[in-house]
Formats: structure tokens, C-alpha cells, sequence
């Protein structure tokens, strides 16, 4: 499959130190591929730098064959289709559940049908009870649905995911599963970080290994899964 995102070279700092060093990586539309490190390895950089968080200071980045500029800010970005979820979620405290769905709409792709707040409450069934409610008095689980939610309203070709699984019950990352799925079945392309082996091998296809700011293996997630000498190696406490 042709790569939705493609990274070569990527290399990014804070100040002067250098956290990212040549990370090159690729994911297709419809797929889902998952980032695993350690704390501290690098995979909430990798997000934020082909956000535009974090500007890169040597490599390249392009979404669909089409190149984005160093200096290129977010919400530029976030036209071109790439939607980020990040490990804080975000959310609009005060506002209602549906209120946040609605910050996040814009139109999909030509030839693509639009996620609707219908259509994702059905996918994220907890959240619809919940439209009236404000978001500060959702919990985590019902949060992380809905910030994903909200990103999807965007109807984006790409979505970044930030560690997703982090802190939530065994239920609600069951149904975070489902929702990946359905994403992409729908077309979307996934680049997941996380640290959760067992959500990642139930989402994604394949997998990039990453330590201290260097892609350290990459290959097929059933792979990685047969290969305990590599997760000790590098993704073991």
C-alpha cells in the first residue's frame, strides 16, 4: 500500500538537545500502526513533531505524496486531514459533550462520508446518554472517547494517537478497539503510541520499536509478539 504518511529522516530537539534522531516510518490508509518505547523514548515527540508541535530541524514529512513544510504550523497541518489525539485529552471542560463534537467539525474528503455526531455516538455508545452533560464531569474513559470523537469530527485522513490506552479500564480500552477498527474500515490511516503490548497487538498491523529517540525495529506486530528477545531488549522495565 501506497503510505497516507510518510517521515524520512526525521530529527527533532528541545533546546539544545536533540530528542529525535533519523526517524523514518510509514503508515496507509486504513491502517493502524503502533509506536512502543519506554517513558522517555520518544513516541509523544514523534506525534507532536509530525504535528507541528515540536518542529523538526532536518528531515522530511508528507501526508498523501504531499510534503509539509518545517516550519508549517498545526492547524495547517490539521487541514491537510491529520487529526491528533493527545495523552491529555483535551477536552472542553465546560462544555457539553455534543458541544465538543461540534468544535471539531469541518468536511470530509471529496467521495468520503462525513462522521457524524449520530454515527459516533453509536460508535462510542457510552457518550450517548451522556450529549448534555459537560465534559468535566465525564469520567477518563468517557473523556478519551470523546476526545477521539471530536478529532474524528474533523473527518480526517490520519489521526495520531497519544498513548490512548493509558489509565482506563479494561472495558473502555475494549471499546476504544472497536472504535480503531471501525476507523479503519473507514479508510482512516492510525499511528498509535503506547505502551500497552496487549491493546497494540489487538489494533494494529504493524509495529516501530523506539529508544532513546532511534527507531530500533520495526516489522509486523505478530512478529514482535513471537519475539521475546527483542521486547526484553527493548521494551521490557
Amino acid at each position: 500500500m501506497a503510505p497516507l504518511l510518510a517521515a524520512r529522516g526525521l530529527e527533532a530537539f528541545y533546546g539544545r538537545a536533540q530528542i529525535l534522531f533519523e526517524v523514518d516510518l510509514e503508515v496507509a490508509a486504513g491502517e493502524a500502526v503502533v509506536l512502543l518505547g519506554r517513558n522517555g523514548a520518544g513516541k509523544t515527540t514523534t506525534l507532536r513533531t509530525l504535528m507541528g508541535l515540536v518542529p523538526a530541524r532536518r528531515g522530511e514529512i508528507a501526508v498523501d505524496g504531499e510534503a509539509i513544510g518545517a516550519a508549517e504550523p498545526p492547524h495547517h497541518i490539521a487541514r491537510r486531514g491529520v487529526g491528533w489525539v493527545p495523552e491529555d485529552r483535551r477536552v472542553f471542560g465546560e462544555l457539553t459533550v455534543a458541544e465538543n463534537l461540534e468544535v471539531g467539525r469541518r468536511p470530509p474528503p471529496p467521495g468520503r462520508a462525513p462522521w457524524t455526531p449520530e454515527t459516533l455516538f453509536e460508535l462510542f455508545s457510552p457518550l450517548a446518554g451522556l450529549r448534555r452533560r459537560r465534559a468535566r464531569y465525564t469520567s477518563g474513559g468517557e473523556q478519551q472517547m470523546l476526545a477521539i470523537a471530536r478529532t474524528l469530527m474533523g473527518n480526517p485522513r490520519l489521526v495520531l494517537l497519544d498513548e490512548p490506552s493509558e489509565g482506563l479500564a479494561p472495558v473502555v480500552v475494549q471499546s476504544l478497539a472497536r472504535a480503531v477498527t471501525a476507523m479503519k474500515a473507514a479508510g482512516v490511516g492510525l499511528l498509535l503510541s503506547e505502551q500497552n503490548l496487549g491493546f497494540a497487538a489487538a489494533v494494529a498491523e504493524r509495529a516501530y520499536v523506539i529508544e532513546g529517540g532511534r527507531i530500533r525495529w520495526r516489522g509486523a506486530m505478530r512478529e514482535l509478539r513471537a519475539d521475546a528477545a527483542t521486547r526484553r531488549r527493548w521494551l521490557a522495565v
